[in-house]
């Protein structure tokens, strides 16, 4: 896999205190990589040092297609977590300056922006000024921005958190598209849409990496079976729950009461389904729902940052 960008020892003070560690990472060109963790951790400063928003206090950051002297954030499209934009210009008249700052021309910046208004949603609202658009019409807005360049990495902070339900499947379908284009760099907070999108994960942790790797090798070398059991929530049940987290079998890595019901995270599901199942049939216990399955990448990331 050739990398398309490589992080060595980035690094990054604010009086005294560090904001990101001596991290090491790279991007595989072609790829869609998840930026998670927790509020602090690291993620924003992170991407503002590999846009050139930020200076680094150590540490490289190197494109594969940039050559001696080249400014990378030619390289880069970015899409803030909260995008700015003057209000008095239509969202086309944006998008063509936008274009014209990168150095397109006149003519391919307006033919750029017409595609883009369409493929982002907002067609309609192009000759509009910016004003009066919503606040997922701006962020629409910015990913058609962050693109009007063609970059070959196009970094995305937190790029649906401002989308009502339907516009946030709109947009992460988009972004279905967009990684089969070009290489992403994603940071959210909604682990399920790191988990449907991105094909790597990076997880920070008070300035430091704690897991970096694709995701189905992460998934399958941390896996755990996952054993899920919902009651009517009668008394009976509530009282056999009850009893039970105080008794638990040797087999239980973690339980949790969720409810009227428990999530069991095992080592051993065959004893877990033969123990339970007989419990329950022996304690005349009324259950709506018992599922097995397996471990999440939301269960990765709280053991990673809880670490």
């Amino acid at each position: 896999m050739n990398h398309l960008l490589k992080v060595e020892g980035l690094a990054k003070s604010f009086a005294g205190s560090k904001a990101v560690d001596g991290i090491h990472f790279t991007i595989g060109e072609g790829r869609c990589m998840a930026l998670l963790g927790p509020n602090g951790a690291g993620k924003t400063t992170t991407i503002r040092m590999i846009t050139g928003l930020l200076e680094p206090t150590s540490g490289s950051i190197s494109f594969r297609y940039q050559e001696p002297g080249m400014d990378r954030r030619k390289l880069i499209g970015y899409l803030p977590q909260i995008p700015a934009f003057y209000g008095w210009m239509s969202g086309k008249e944006f998008l063509v300056y936008a274009g014209r700052l990168c150095g397109m021309s006149a003519r391919a910046a307006e033919a750029s922006s017409k595609e883009l208004l369409e493929r982002v949603g907002i067609a309609d609202a192009g000759k509009r000024r910016i004003g009066g658009y919503s606040g997922g019409m701006k962020q629409r807005l910015g990913l058609a921005q962050a693109l009007i360049h063609k970059p070959k990495l196009l970094v995305l902070d937190e790029p649906v958190s401002a989308l009502d339900p339907i516009g946030r499947r709109e947009v992460m379908a988009l972004l279905s598209e967009l990684k089969r284009e070009t290489t992403v760099l994603f940071s959210t907070h909604v682990l399920h849409d790191a988990e449907e999108l991105c094909d790597d994960v990076l997880i920070m942790r008070e300035g430091r990496i704690a897991i970096h790797g694709a995701i189905d090798e992460i998934r399958a070398s941390n896996r755990q079976p996952v054993l899920l059991l919902e009651t009517e929530g009668d008394e009976r049940s509530q009282g056999w729950v009850e009893e039970w987290m105080r008794h638990q079998p040797a087999f239980v890595q973690t339980a949790e009461v969720t409810g009227s019901g428990l999530r069991l995270v095992v080592n051993d599901v065959g004893a877990a389904r033969r123990m339970l199942l007989a419990q329950l049939a022996e304690a005349d216990v009324r259950v709506t729902k018992l599922e097995f399955g397996h471990t999440s990448l939301e269960d990765l990331f709280i053991k990673a940052v809880a670490r």
